[in-house]
């Protein structure tokens, strides 16, 4: 399996380098997104890549993209990524990019919330409240919510934490009739996936969606999609409330640097390989779990 910490793709215009993603410009109206290896962890870009993830990621996106098309559209193209570069790039590209419209991003994350955990748990703990949403007395760490909330986001620059909203802030930045639209359809596309997901043995707690609009103003879900990095995924086998369960993505690394005497901040400390294997092996069992099929390598 190749595995790619960044892409180095000469013969489209690089349009910048995300913490996971490296995005090129196809002509003025699409934009070729290269998933690669990275993984981050408390915003910090790691040294080393985790083989594989990028594929993982990718192929996930495009499995869900298609399963929620009838909800909302989405960025998908169609456009085979291998054919908008030269020869010699394509394995750089093969299992692991798409070619995406481009579309305006709205500068603010859709974050639902299935189940009480995380920064919500710490909110509510300290004011029984998550984002201002006041929630009933006595839930416990990892409940499943009365229903699935709403939590807005304004997105952050490149190392900094995305910064939790009202939704009256929300309305304030993007106009009322886009946020309540956001926030409808990003409940709908929870519900779906998460009532799919426990078909699969799988539980959505919380997910983020992100959108954009294209050049009549027409909403998009764009990036990712309920990823293993976008959301948090727990075995319904293992899970109980009153802790926090064990989780299909990066925990493995987060739990390391948690032991470490580290400020948090770049340069991030290097990777045992155990730590690299074993959150490798986190990846591939979602989206084997989630779809039913192998990663197609």
């Amino acid at each position: 399996m190749n595995s790619l910490y960044q892409s180095s793709i000469k013969s489209l215009p690089l349009l910048g380098h995300g913490k996971v993603r490296d995005n090129y410009a196809v002509g003025d109206d699409k934009i070729l997104i290269v998933t690669t290896d990275r993984l981050s962890a408390f915003d910090v870009v790691m040294n080393e890549p985790i083989p594989g993830k990028g594929m993982v990621l990718n192929q996930m996106s495009d499995f869900w993209f298609e399963k929620l098309g009838h909800i909302v559209p989405n960025h998908l193209t169609g456009v085979a990524p291998e054919s908008v570069v030269a020869a010699d790039e394509v394995e750089q590209v093969k299992g692991r990019a798409v070619v995406a419209k481009r579309l305006k991003p709205i500068m603010v994350e859709a974050v639902v919330r299935g189940y009480i955990i995380g920064s919500g748990w710490k909110d509510y703990q300290a004011t029984g409240s998550v984002c201002g949403i006041q929630l009933p007395a006595g839930l416990r760490q990892a409940e499943k919510l009365p229903e699935p909330l709403f939590t807005p986001a304004a997105k952050a620059d490149l190392g900094e934490h995305d910064e939790n909203i009202s939704f009256a802030d929300m309305e304030s930045r993007i106009g009322a009739e886009l946020a309540a639209k956001m926030r409808d359809i990003s409940i709908k596309l929870y519900t779906a996936a998460a009532d799919y997901a426990a078909t699969r043995g799988i539980i959505i707690a919380d997910t983020k969606f992100e959108f954009g609009l294209d050049e009549n103003g027409v909403m998009h879900l764009m990036d990712e999609v309920l990823t293993a990095d976008s959301s948090r995924f727990w075995p319904a086998d293992s899970y109980a409330p009153d802790m926090s369960p064990p989780s299909f993505d990066k925990q493995f690394v987060r739990d390391y640097l948690e032991t470490l005497d580290w400020g948090k901040t770049a340069p991030a400390p290097a990777l045992p390989a155990d730590v690299i294997d074993k959150t490798q092996a986190k990846y591939f069992e979602a989206i084997e779990r989630l779809t039913g099929q192998k990663l197609k390598a």
